[in-house]
């Protein structure tokens, strides 16, 4: 059970996030990156960002892309956030692959 407060810290990353993204949307090679869902842990210290890459097929190699920049992605968050937020996150990015697994079912059932 997340509490108001998770979620409003939630709901601010996810939109800052997808700012970030946007603007990096140049170095990664015109890839389209969505923040689908964002989990903060209960102590706030821990952010878990699921992204959503098109097309699939560069989705790994750009998740480790942003893996690697997660450092100045989390910087980049701390001065957008610096009047909502005392402390940043740490950041976590994972693939969310839900689309690919609703595309497959489709697929199979279009056999």
């Amino acid at each position: 059970m997340e509490t108001k407060r998770q979620n409003k810290i939630a709901r601010l990353i996810q939109k800052e996030m997808s700012e970030i993204f946007l603007g990096m949307t140049r170095q990664m090679h015109n890839t389209l990156v969505t923040v689908t869902v964002v989990r903060v842990s209960p102590d706030l210290s821990v952010a878990k960002i699921y992204l959503s890459i098109f097309p699939s097929e560069k989705s790994q190699e750009l998740l480790e892309f942003i893996r690697s920049k997660s450092v100045p992605i989390r910087h980049d968050l701390s001065q957008r956030t610096r009047f909502q937020l005392r402390i940043v996150p740490e950041l976590s990015f994972f693939l969310d692959d839900s689309l690919d697994y609703i595309d497959h079912i489709d697929q199979l059932l279009k056999e």
